[in-house]
């Protein structure tokens, strides 16, 4: 299996997949030239964390939304259209993002977007948390019995480039916290919808290098999906995509960039600490030629079978199930963490580029094969152990600051 270094060939996406043919007429023309990031002297380089995706079985689940325990904003009412009574899921009842919903002690809900460019120079992903599943001081609290979601909340932004990656998750006390319906602010930074589309205004510091990231990312649901599912077996921890198939334009101050590109919106809910039902996960997504969005979990739990999860998304928000192809295992990791991918055929799954490599999760870019295509697929491994290790508890203060 051969594996490449972060776009070497000049492109993080290569330039044979859907991504690069199918939206090649959105593509928004020039692009800034590359940004300088951090290189070599960062315990992991540009850790994202990323949609560490705790997915599960092939149902579509219930709406049924947390008891309501007092949060930062009182959830709306519905009205007698039959629409939500409050916000779930995070996400109203026609699937667009939603931020007023309860998140009880010890809880969490999180926002996932991941998006790369049309010629496939670039790539992002984002993540705004109420109740930050991966901060080691939401642990300490929930250990202490004064875990307060609204109190540990984030926003991860990670950039992607041949030049480099720049990577901020400043952790924010309720001080700085303001929730409504389409609104959420982050300390400088705030997510609005804005009734078509996700508007992220992003105003952070990388640590422990403190580089700027600054400017305006924009998401565009080419449509929006109300699916959801539960991802482990008892049923408290849930996942869906709210726009599976979208656009995004990216207009960064700092560094200088400015592209288009298809992007990828989710969210995931849990009503416990993540790491009490799980042992580790894959998870991967990958476009297709027709448009549509594959998507696979391949979930270990502590206790119970494994659970596995295939979902096709069309552009229209529609979606089916599939069976995923067998497993394929990958090589460890630089920190010794064992992933594995599905694959059709006996062609070995190849690792096009190593995006994030820590000692508790990896993100990387891979070849594979579904539905009889040649993909490029998004793959993510999380080991849980691994992240509720007292040495790496300690590892992610100096990676994951927090104010307040």
């Amino acid at each position: 299996m051969r594996t490449k270094k972060f776009c070497d060939d000049g492109a993080l996406w290569p330039a044979h997949s859907a991504q690069s043919t199918e939206y090649a007429t959105h593509n928004a023309g020039t692009v800034s030239p590359t940004f300088s990031g951090q290189r070599g002297s960062a315990i992991w380089h540009g850790n994202s964390w990323l949609d560490v995706g705790l997915r599960s079985q092939r149902s579509e689940d219930e709406n049924r939304g947390f008891v309501s325990s007092g949060g930062q904003r009182a959830s709306g009412t519905g009205g007698a259209d039959g629409s939500y009574v409050r916000a779930n899921r995070g996400r109203d009842a026609m699937g667009a993002p939603r931020f007023d919903q309860s998140v009880t002690p010890g809880s969490y809900l999180w926002w996932y977007i991941d998006a790369i460019s049309d010629d496939g120079q670039y790539g992002l992903t984002i993540i705004a948390f109420v109740g930050s599943v991966f901060s080691p001081y939401y642990a300490q609290a929930i250990k202490r019995g004064n875990a307060n979601a609204n109190n540990h909340c984030a926003l991860n932004v990670a950039l992607y480039s041949r030049g480099g990656k720049r990577w901020t998750m400043t952790e924010r006390s309720q001080k700085s916290i303001e929730r409504d319906a389409t609104h959420f602010t982050i300390g400088p930074s705030h997510l609005h919808w804005n009734g078509s589309a996700l508007e992220i205004h992003i105003n952070e510091l990388g640590a422990p290098l403190p580089f700027p990231v600054r400017g305006v990312v924009r998401v565009h649901p080419q449509a929006l999906s109300t699916y959801s599912t539960a991802l482990d077996d008892g049923g408290l921890h849930h996942w869906g995509p709210l726009a599976p198939c979208a656009r995004v334009e990216v207009e960064l101050n700092n560094p200088s960039l400015r592209w288009k590109g298809h992007a990828y919106l989710d969210s995931n809910e849990g009503a416990e600490p993540i790491d009490r039902p799980f042992r580790e996960w894959d998870w991967s997504r990958a476009s297709l030629s027709d448009g549509s969005t594959a998507i696979i979990y391949d979930v270990q739990q502590k206790q119970g079978k494994d659970r596995l999860l295939g979902l096709r998304f069309k552009p229209d928000g529609t979606h089916t199930e599939f069976t995923p192809p067998p497993r394929q295992v990958l090589p460890l990791t630089a920190w010794r963490i064992p992933r594995r991918m599905r694959s059709e055929g006996e062609q070995r799954v190849e690792i096009i580029s190593m995006l994030e490599d820590t000692p508790f999760y990896e993100r990387s870019v891979l070849q594979t094969k579904l539905f009889g295509e040649e993909v490029i697929s998004v793959h993510e491994t999380l080991n849980v152990p691994r992240l509720t290790s007292p040495i790496v508890q300690w590892m992610l203060k100096w990676r994951m600051p927090r104010f307040g």
